[in-house]
């Protein structure tokens, strides 16, 4: 099984059931893991080279698709976010 990435937010027993049953976008686990690494890279860095940072652990991204990802705006209403229902 895979590890939870997002063990601070949803436990492992829930986050298993979200694998398992195919109810969780790898992409958007990909996308916060990033978010969240770039927050605390910029703490110690500063942006361009938190995000060349980022670039080299994640080298099947271009950089603008990284920093795309990083200041992209959530939506909330927007419907892929309630594709489980």
């Amino acid at each position: 099984m895979v590890k939870n990435p997002l063990r601070s937010h949803i436990p492992d027993q829930i986050f298993d059931f979200l694998v398992r049953n195919n109810l969780l976008s790898e992409k958007g686990v990909r996308d916060f893991k990033i978010k969240q690494e770039f927050k605390a890279l910029k703490s110690q860095h500063p942006t361009r080279q938190a995000l060349e940072i980022l670039q080299s652990e994640y080298p099947y991204l271009q950089y603008e698709t990284i920093r795309k990802i990083i200041y992209k705006k959530i939506k909330l209403n927007s419907p892929e976010y309630f594709y489980l229902f």
